[in-house]
Order: C-alpha cells, then structure tokens, then sequence
C-alpha cells in the first residue's frame, strides 16, 4: 500500500481531521497522482452530513482535482511522469455495457465507480477520495490537463463543469440559441460561461438584482429577476434552453413558463423529487430533462473548448487547513463561486 496524507471523516459526522491514508499499490494500468487542487463540491457537504460517523468508516471527500503524474503502471503509455492531469467523480465502470460503450460512463448500469464513497471493482475496498495528496487511479478515467488552462481554476470543472456542458451539447446549443441560466452559483456560473462561448444569447435567472454585475461580467446579456411578476410575464416562452441549476426544492412551473414552443427546461441542482404539471408542458410542447456529470469523451472535449475559450471556474483558493471553513460557507452560500483546496499543506 501507498501512504499519504488527506482530510478524512472517520469519528463524529461531518468533521474532518488530517491524518494518514493509504493507497493501492500500482496496477498495470494506473497513474499516481501528486493532487495539487482539489475543489469543494456541495455534494461533499451531503456526504459528510450522511456520514454515519462510527470508527473505522473512513470518509475522504473530494471528487473534481488536478495534479501531475508521479508514477506509472508498466501498461500506461498515455502518460508520462510530470504530465498535468486532471480527475473528476468517477474512476471505473464496467466498460461493457450499452452506456459505457456510448462513452456515458457516468451512466454505467453497473453503476460507476465514484471517486470517493465508492467500491473498488476488484479488491472490493472503498474509494477515498481527493482532499488528499495523491490519488491512484486507472488511467482510461484520468484526464491530460490542456496547456493554458489554470489548475487551480480547472479542478471545478471536472464536475461542475461537465455537469453542465453535456446538456449544453445535447440540446445543441449554439449560435443563434436563447439560453437562461437559473442560479448564479458553482454549477451557473460556469454554464452562463460555456453557453456564451457556444455563442449563444444567454440570461440569467435569480433572484436577487443584485447578480446583474456578475452575470454582465460572466458574459450574459441580461437578468430576469425571479421574484419580480412583470419581468417573468415578459420573458414567457422566451428561451429555448433553460438550464436550471438551483439546488434547494422549488417549483418547476415558473421556470417551464419561460421554455419556448420546442424548448428544454434541464434541471441539475435539485436531485429530489419535483412535480410538474402535464399542462406546463402539454402548452408550447416544452421538455422537461435532467443530466449529471460526463463521460470519457465528453469531459475530455469540454476541457479542450473550456482551454480554446480560456474558461476556468471563478473561485476561492485556500490552503487545505481552511477545509471546514470552505465546508461552512458553502454551506451559507457565501463563496462566489467555487472553493478550491490548495494541497501543498499536506506535505
């Protein structure tokens, strides 16, 4: 086994202290990451507040990362020591179903292998995941990190990111598409992003004004207002893609009202139940979808656009020390718009 070092759960739920971790040995096809930035996703709060904090259940949250490759398996022959690599939420799958010959991985229906919290395919053991300084992972699930794209600033969008660019490219946004971005947060910021640089003329949906700034900065053309009745009558069947990314329970109605005839309403924060009126599609024959993270492919496409377009995620860098602190804010909402951990304090 490999030692290293990371911010683990193992005692009362939801705390984290540094202490020693252990890796697998290298197998044939796998890469020794040095993670250098590991971002602060709200799924880590999820998973620590569920933790069940009993002894020995080992918890490393962590699953969006950049590093660089410190050793290889002797059947690796797309990396090299020293290349920059990034990582994101999954790290195996079956590799022989009908999704994952699709290069939907994320979809595997022997469901994938998550970069923490999960199961290792073939000693059985649970995956720990990136607050920490080195991870081992296969190398078919790593990704070579693009020249020019900031590590630090990239780490987000390895899930953030592709959360957001596979329905972006599903629903064929482009030039001439009218795309609504609802919530200004990790996951919006970064779709308001990539939809202008698709070319697309892009909203903001939030509610508080005072986001106009930021959505300008970001690129967007303008903000609807979601409190205010006459900025949301005028901006009816207005959108042909709204991409949804609030994560608190909320009506799907006032948001589908705003879908062209034809168009998408495609909801990613919230992963709970919703109700919908058949009529708020039946009227305008709107579509109501869902996605969540990428595959293979289409995360390594989305780093290539978000390196031609120099779009990294907008963030706040701390030391790994600071961990709970970025927990406890992101918890408030207070970070605009992605932590990220700095994990050269592990050393």
């Amino acid at each position: 086994m490999r030692p290293t070092t990371g911010w683990q759960a193992d005692g009362r739920a939801g705390m984290l202290r540094r202490g020693p971790i252990e890796r697998r040995d290298l197998r044939p096809d796998d890469l020794a990451v040095r993670i250098d930035y590991c971002g602060v996703c709200g799924t880590d709060l999820h998973a620590l507040d569920g933790h069940d904090g009993k002894a020995g259940h080992l918890l490393v949250p962590g699953h969006e990362f950049t590093g660089v490759v410190t050793e290889t398996g002797p059947d690796v022959s797309g990396f090299a020591v020293g290349d920059p690599v990034a990582v994101g939420n999954i790290v195996d799958s079956c590799g022989r179903c009908a999704m994952c010959r699709a290069g939907q991985e994320n979809f595997c229906h022997d469901f994938p292998t998550l970069t923490y919290g999960g199961t290792d395919r073939q000693d059985g053991s649970p995956t720990l995941g990136g607050y920490a300084r080195e991870y081992v992972v296969r190398d078919r699930f790593a990704h070579r990190l693009p020249e020019g794209l900031d590590p630090a600033g990239a780490a987000p969008l390895l899930c953030a990111g592709v959360t957001v660019w596979e329905p972006l490219q599903a629903l064929g946004v482009g030039p001439g598409s009218r795309v609504a971005v609802a919530g200004l947060g990790g996951l919006g910021h970064l779709a308001v992003k990539m939809a202008v640089a698709l070319g697309a003329t892009t909203s903001v949906i939030s509610r508080s004004p005072d986001k106009a700034d930021d959505a300008r900065r970001l690129g967007a053309h303008d903000l609807v207002v979601s409190g205010d009745p006459e900025q949301l009558a005028a901006a009816r069947d207005r959108f042909d893609v709204v991409i949804d990314t609030i994560s608190a329970p909320h009506d799907l109605a006032p948001y589908l009202r705003l879908v062209a005839m034809d168009g998408t309403l495609s909801q990613l924060g919230y992963l709970g139940p919703v109700t919908v009126e058949t009529t708020d599609l039946l009227v305008g024959r709107k579509k109501l979808s869902s996605a969540g993270s990428g595959g293979m492919p289409a995360t390594a496409a989305m780093l290539d656009f978000c390196a031609a377009h120099g779009i990294t995620a907008d963030i706040e860098l701390l030391p790994s020390s600071q961990v709970s602190e970025a927990l406890e804010r992101l918890r408030r909402n207070d970070v605009r718009y992605r932590f990220v951990l700095d994990m050269a304090d592990l050393d």
